[in-house]
């Protein structure tokens, strides 16, 4: 029993660190990154639509996305959409597909940017240390009901306070990469 807490715990934090690094891909640095439009839905035929289930997204340069749309004459929608994602891009369209050139930051951006990333950092540890109560919740409940012993109980909450501090440092690490990829001029 105790052990399948543990694997819950694991699995858990790392669903965590996931959609971490998936709230960090929306986050725009100074390259061309297909993830910034992760989240621009198309109108499409009446219909909300991800743009990734409608075109194919590619970066040719470091500072230019091109969006090919599967069904040419959606290409004036996406150019809409792009623009009322209000990612601070200006998409151009030459009938055939839509490029987006990404421009340089402005330090004052990148200043937001990172405090941006803190942000998301700090919501994934508290979801990394919302896991460790659950678990040592759920741990004392099988000390009280006599499943385990009072030693086992503290050796359980050892193990699982480990994966927590592994799983923050996990978050510091990508933090500190995404904020040198968001500095970097």
């Amino acid at each position: 029993m105790p052990q399948s807490i543990l694997t819950s715990v694991n699995e858990r934090m790392d669903k965590a660190i996931k959609a971490f690094r998936r709230e960090l891909g929306t986050v725009r640095t100074g390259r061309a990154n297909p993830a910034i439009l992760d989240k621009v839905q198309v109108e499409y035929y009446g219909a909300l639509t991800p743009l990734n289930q409608l075109a194919a997204i590619s970066t040719p340069e470091a500072r230019l996305l091109v969006i090919t749309p599967f069904d040419k004459s959606s290409i004036a929608d996406v150019e809409r959409a792009i623009l009322k994602a209000e990612l601070g891009l200006t998409p151009s369209n030459d009938g055939n597909v839509v490029r987006i050139a990404i421009p340089a930051l402005t330090q004052e951006r990148r200043g937001e940017l990172v405090k941006l990333v803190r942000k998301y950092a700090e919501e994934a540890k508290v979801a990394v240390r919302n896991v460790r109560r659950d678990a040592n919740d759920d741990l004392k409940k099988l000390e009280k009901s006599g499943d385990i012993t009072e030693d086992e109980l503290r050796n359980y909450t050892e193990d699982v306070q480990k994966h927590t501090d592994k799983h923050v440092a996990d978050i510091d690490v990508i933090t500190k990469e995404k904020e040198n990829e968001i500095m970097e001029v």
